[in-house]
């Protein structure tokens, strides 16, 4: 065999001997890199818009790398790592631990970003056998859907890139479990924060380490800004704090991939810089070398080294090139040139200039769906409605379109396509990351550039793909045809140039020429054009059996992709036929419309079967609630597949007019889903009502005994999941009416559980209103966060509600009014002036309605202070009938105020009418003083010693009224006896005796006085003696409260003893110490009095 010479090899691809990424398309030959243009073999330049693929950083040709590069060469072109170690290699890993300020230990160096993560994933593997003690069971990861790392088999697992996956996936580890990525345009729910979004994803992330146990993951695996699967989509703020404190709670590493948004590329030279983190193990590559050699690398932080080094110190891992010589100088060199031009700072300048110039030459456009990136890593994704961000179908290969387009001589420019943003399959996007040293004139010429080769290739806009790419081909030809022209025009130009030189003008005979030639071209191409038309309409109808036999296998056995193909052009042809009126195309107009609709029928066919497949009959809600997992949602394979069946079918549906919900496949959906929904629920429903019967139907229902809690709960992660999978396959205009009609069989069964419970509820009143009170809040709570993450359900939600809100409002006045009605329904009192029961069964109320003061609070504002007074006014609809707002159930001073109020003109009520039977009842003074002395104390007891202290703090002047009033009513026998101890005798004679100054000489005065006022003395001692032993007798005779006898006993000693006693000092004598008369000494009188205590 001869070989040729290298320099006579050939370059088209048609009979090259490279397995070229597509084997039967030319490749455009490049030549040589300039600056930041590449210069192909015929001489054309193009702009280098993404630098490959975000590879190069300080553009092409640059000497000074590759003079490092051949230096190294020359001294050591390859190392032996088993055995060796190079300056250059050293000089390079001790740079990059360094760049991140020794936060990273140490560094690996291979030849690729796929080698790199294969690396890290082994790194982090090891990492937990050589902790002491092992943890050997560690083999799982956990990465993001939609997310790229490598197209190695390990990489590739890790990754979730469905189109690159698809062909292998028999081949790739199962120990990778997949969440949901951080993209704000694509995943947040409407009206939901950054920091809700956050919240759900890191539950989420927590969740999947529960599922698959927290103690079998190794690491999670993330890009800080994802690059080709979804095209520069960076975190929301505060995401990978979050993430990186779920992974540290469950013991994983964090393995951060920045082989594309790495090393400068996003405007620090590590893109976790940004986020305020520091990985366990991160991967570079790409921007390390600039394209100057492969390379490419690991960094691993101390805890990860330092556990390898007490280990076994050695990493069991390497490849023949890693470390190599000649990609280590590249490096190097290249990052020098970064540092010495400080292009970090021209990365964030230029990178904010062209951040600014995409939003205003591009924002605006019905086809440009999002911006994003950091730096000069910078993508545009494309959509083809801007309201309902509905991508375009796959057929169109819209990037791919721009990207060759902006290849053309016209354009010249570079950028990076990339599909399956939206769901994986679905969703254009092209990435624009120019080299590091990019000028500003430049970054204005690749805006306007872009701009021009969107407006080509997005001609989609009018929903006629298919008729734009006709069009497309057409202006090919035209642009062709015109080339030609010109080239024609100029060789006809340069004849008339010489024949005007020689003198021999032919204009008189060339103009008529000129204009038959004019028209015969016309003509040819008017024929060509009415051929070519009635080829296209020919050509559907010899390939109509081609495509019934696609339409007949269904989209399961001919392939989705591939039925969804031939329904679209089923769908051309058809349209195609039906805009010609050809007479001999009806037939065929039939047998397309009977195949279409035979084709609608098998995709709603398989998507009925597809998702009846992924739905179990039901799911124990209490698994997930107890171990506060998420409830599960559809695989992410399953949300592509769904999805397209729908975007085709609801497509045709709309297309003919009807709404999103009356959509076939939305039927399918709402039938299916909601019973998983409603099968689901249906047990905790059951378990609400059932938890209502109380074995002692008098017992006051206690916060959280009844199931309507767990019931909610349940019914909130549920819907949510279930908004979530909704998102994930319809439209964003279809998502209300979608989600409204799945959930509508848990809200009516919801509903008839609350009937049922306010059934329950007026006819336990009394002790179970608070169960109402309990339903508003939990009820209330439960739309108030579905509508923060759907926006929908409220007024569904608000419907059910009704019946047991106007419950809770009317039982205000009804406890109000039983109070009264039962204290009325009173025959008898207790004649020793004890407390009826009453009293304490209407304070404990009042004690538990403070358990549920949040919701009672939320009542009262809507009914109006003080309205609670009339059961009319407390059963009215009106402003109160609605869901209220999270804020109204934040007690705050109105909703205290409003029921404090209602707290006192309970109390007062109740002692009013107290009062009023006690004087009906029991008559004489002092038993009604104590009556209602005991009253006051237990009520004033039994705030005191609960929640209502602070509410009624400074509101309680009733019970002073009463308090005077009961002992008014008992000292008054006080006020008889004392009348015997007035000292008369000297009150209209001279100068009365002294008493309390000193001793009092009671013989000295009685010489005094006649026998008449010594008789008058006695009879005083005796009367006073006997109604004092009456009084004391019937005070140790009453019930009192501990507190009232206290009070009463010293309120009697204060008014009665220092009477006696200087009483007794003047007269006591009268009976010369006998006790015939004079029965207490001062002694004995104070002991009866502590007796009395």
């Amino acid at each position: 065999m001869v070989l040729k010479k290298l320099d006579k090899m050939p370059v088209a691809n048609g009979n090259s001997a490279v397995l070229h990424r597509h084997l039967t398309e030319d490749f455009l030959s490049l030549a040589k890199g300039e600056g930041s243009h590449l210069v192909l073999e015929d001489g054309r330049k193009i702009f280098d818009g993404s630098g490959g693929a975000a590879v190069g950083c300080i553009g092409w040709g640059n000497k000074r790398v590759a003079e490092a590069v051949f230096k190294q060469i020359l001294e050591s072109p390859y190392c032996s790592t088993i055995f060796y170690t190079t300056k250059v290699q050293e000089d390079l890993c001790r740079f990059l631990v360094d760049s991140t300020g020794g936060k990273m230990a140490r560094a690996y160096l291979v030849n690729s970003g796929s080698e790199a993560m294969e690396a890290a994933v082994k790194l982090s593997r090891q990492y937990f056998l050589e902790l002491d003690p092992p943890q050997p069971q560690r083999t799982r990861f956990i990465s993001r859907e939609r997310s790229y790392h490598g197209t190695t088999l390990g990489a590739l697992a890790i990754g979730g890139h469905i189109a690159r996956r698809a062909k292998f996936e028999p081949l790739l580890m199962k120990n990778v479990s997949k969440v949901s990525p951080c993209n704000a345009f694509r995943g947040k729910f409407p009206n939901e924060t950054d920091q809700q979004y956050v919240a759900r994803l890191a539950k989420e992330l927590d969740d999947e380490f529960e599922n698959v146990g927290p103690e079998s993951v190794c690491a999670f695996v993330a890009e800080p800004i994802v690059g080709a699967a979804q095209g520069c989509v960076p975190a929301v703020a505060g995401y990978f704090k979050a993430i990186q404190e779920v992974c540290h709670k469950h013991g994983a590493l964090l393995i951060l991939d920045e082989v594309m948004c790495g090393m400068g590329r996003s405007g620090s030279l590590h893109a976790w810089e940004q986020e305020g983190i520091v990985p366990d193990i991160q991967t570079i590559g790409k921007a390390l070398g600039g394209g100057y050699q492969p390379i490419a690398g690991l960094l691993a932080n101390h805890k990860v080294i330092g556990t390898i080094e007490k280990g076994s110190s050695a990493f069991v891992h390497g490849h023949t090139y890693q470390g190599f010589p000649a990609g280590c100088a590249a490096a190097l060199e290249v990052q020098r040139i970064i540092q010495e031009e400080n292009l970090l700072a021209n990365v964030r300048e230029m990178g904010e200039l062209l951040s600014r110039r995409l939003h205003e030459r591009l924002g605006d456009h019905p086809n440009v769906g999002n911006i994003r990136g950091r730096g000069l890593f910078w993508g545009i994704e494309f959509v083809a409605d801007k309201e309902t961000l509905t991508a375009f179908p796959e057929s169109c290969h819209l990037a791919m379109e721009i990207c060759e387009r902006g290849l053309k001589e016209q354009y010249g420019l570079n950028v990076y396509p990339g599909a399956g943003s939206a769901n994986g399959i679905l969703g254009d996007h092209i990435i624009i990351s120019p080299a590091f040293n990019v000028r500003s004139e430049e970054v204005e010429w690749i805006v306007e550039t872009v701009g021009h080769t969107r407006s080509m290739a997005v001609g989609l806009a009018n929903g006629r793909p298919a008729a734009d790419e006709e069009a497309r081909a057409e202006v090919d030809v035209l642009n062709s045809r015109l080339e030609k022209t010109t080239q024609l025009t100029k060789k006809i130009q340069a004849c008339l140039g010489r024949l005007e030189a020689t003198g021999k003008s032919v204009r008189d005979v060339a103009g008529p020429l000129n204009g038959e030639t004019r028209k015969l071209q016309i003509l040819g191409n008017n024929i060509d054009a009415v051929i070519a038309a009635l080829e296209r309409l020919r050509m559907p109808a010899d390939s109509k059996n081609d495509e019934e036999q696609i339409i007949r296998m269904g989209p399961d056995k001919a392939g989705l992709s591939n039925f969804l193909g031939s329904m679209k052009r089923l769908t051309k042809a058809l349209n195609e036929m039906k805009a010609s009126n050809l007479r001999s195309t009806q037939q065929n107009v039939a047998e397309f419309q009977r195949l279409l609709k035979l084709g609608n029928s098998q995709l709603e066919n398989s998507f009925d079967k597809l998702l009846r497949s992924e739905t179990p009959r039901a799911i124990e809600p209490l698994h997930f609630i107890t171990k506060n997992k998420h409830f599960p949602v559809l695989s992410q394979d399953k949300f592509a597949r769904l999805g397209l069946m729908n975007s085709y079918v609801s497509g045709i549906h709309q297309q003919s007019g009807g709404a999103p919900q009356e959509s076939p496949v939305a039927k399918i959906y709402a039938e299916i889903r909601s019973q998983y929904l409603s099968s689901t629920l249906v047990n905790l429903a059951t378990a609400s009502t059932s938890t209502a019967k109380k074995k002692n139907a008098d017992a006051i229902y206690r916060p959280g005994s009844n199931g309507i809690g767990m019931y909610a709960q349940a019914m909130e992660g549920l819907f949510i999941s279930e908004y979530e999978n909704i998102c994930n396959i319809f439209v964003r205009e279809d998502w209300g009416p979608v989600f409204q009609a799945t959930c509508q069989p848990a809200l009516l069964e919801l509903g008839r559980t609350l009937r049922e419970l306010n059934g329950h509820i007026k006819a336990h009143m009394n002790t179970d209103c608070y169960l109402a009170y309990e339903i508003v809040e939990i009820i209330s709570g439960l739309s108030n966060n579905l509508e923060s993450r759907t926006g929908e359900l409220k007024g569904s939600l608000a419907a059910s509600l009704k019946p047991v809100r106007e419950t809770a409002k009317s039982s205000l006045a009804e406890l109000l009014e039983d109070t009264k009605r039962r204290v009325g329904a009173l025959t008898t009192l207790p004649q020793d002036g004890a407390p009826v029961p009453v009293i304490s069964e209407t304070m404990q109320r009042l004690q538990t309605m403070v358990d549920f003061l949040r919701p009672v609070s939320s009542i009262m504002v809507s009914l109006g202070d003080g309205n609670w007074n009339s059961v009319a006014t407390a059963s009215r609809g009106g402003v109160g009938d609605a869901i209220p707002s999270l804020s109204s159930f934040d007690v705050g001073a109105d909703g205290k105020e409003i029921f404090a109020h209602y707290c006192q003109d309970t109390i007062e009520a109740l002692l009013k009418t107290l009062d009023a039977r006690a004087r009906l009842y029991l008559q004489k003074k002092p038993v009604i003083g104590v009556f209602l002395a005991n009253s006051v104390t237990i009520i004033e007891r039994m705030i005191a010693s609960s929640d209502l202290a602070p509410l009624l703090q400074g509101r309680l002047a009733v019970l002073d009224r009463y308090r005077k009033q009961a002992t008014a009513f008992y000292t008054d026998t006080c006020k008889e006896i004392s009348m015997h101890l007035f000292d008369v005798i000297h009150t209209s004679k001279g100068q009365r005796p002294t008493s309390g100054q000193g001793a009092v000489d009671s013989a000295s005065i009685l010489k005094g006085l006649s026998s008449k006022d010594k008789e008058n003395i006695k009879g005083k001692f005796q009367a006073f003696n006997q109604a004092f032993d009456e009084m004391v007798a019937r005070h140790k005779g009453y019930s009192m409260e501990k507190e009232v006898r206290q009070v009463f006993a010293k309120d009697m000693q204060t008014m009665i003893e220092p009477l006696y006693n200087r009483f007794w000092d003047r007269y006591h004598e009268v009976d010369k110490g006998k006790g015939k008369y004079v029965r207490y000494d001062k002694g004995a009188i104070a002991a009866v009095f502590s007796s009395l205590y």
